[in-house]
């Protein structure tokens, strides 16, 4: 999970309180969103929801709040349901949500689950854990089991262009201005913007040289 800037105001469509998804509410939430889903941050998925991240459960007030609505794909979507009510917030600028729960990628593109582990003890992060740990490793159903393998293969494969760039950096016949250029393709890795981005930035958070120099541009 990546932390978001919700930094646009509430689209005008929202006032009439007629639909929480017209044409100007989806074009802002891709915005504020990165084009990604919240939950396990696939870019442009091809299944894209406005999600309510409070149930309304009909009240009016929940239901066309600006704050309530978030870009979730529907497979993630179909996953939380109202099982998982109580997350931490992404949207939050008082809750560092990428350092909040640790994201370990698979090490090979035919890994049979990857690891999601809360680094606090408050129930809302050991949830949210729960569900991210869910959507990539589910096993449910037949579908659920072929959308989860396919999705921690895209994470390895951002994982895989972190490694090449891990490799160059740290060979010893690398150039110092390589070395520059190498850390600017990293910070794009670890940008809020790219794809997977909170398993990336673990990876540099685990690592005692690149963590010094990267730290501050991790969630951003």
């Amino acid at each position: 999970m990546f932390n978001v800037l919700r930094n646009e105001a509430a689209p005008i469509s929202l006032e009439n309180r007629q639909s929480y998804s017209g044409e100007d509410v989806w074009d802002a939430l891709s915005r504020v969103f990165n084009k990604k889903c919240y939950i396990c941050e696939t870019k442009e998925p091809s299944d894209i929801n406005v999600e309510h991240f409070e149930p309304h459960r009909g009240d009016p007030d929940k239901k066309f709040d600006w704050d309530n609505l978030y870009f979730s794909c529907g497979r993630c979507n179909n996953i939380k349901l109202a099982r998982y009510d109580e997350l931490i917030d992404c949207c939050d600028p008082s809750i560092d949500v990428l350092r909040a729960i640790k994201h370990v990628p698979p090490v090979t593109p035919y890994a049979k689950s990857l690891r999601i582990e809360p680094q606090l003890e408050d129930e809302k992060t050991k949830l949210t854990a729960e569900l991210i740990e869910k959507v990539f490793n589910s096993t449910h159903t037949p579908n659920k089991t072929v959308s989860a393998s396919f999705l921690r293969k895209r994470v390895f494969q951002q994982f895989n262009l972190f490694l090449d760039l891990q490799r160059d950096y740290f060979d010893e016949l690398t150039l110092s201005a390589e070395k520059e250029t190498t850390i600017e393709r990293m910070k794009l890795l670890i940008n809020s913007s790219s794809q997977y981005s909170a398993f990336i930035s673990w990876c540099v958070l685990d690592d005692d040289e690149l963590a010094p120099l990267l730290n501050d541009f991790i969630g951003f």
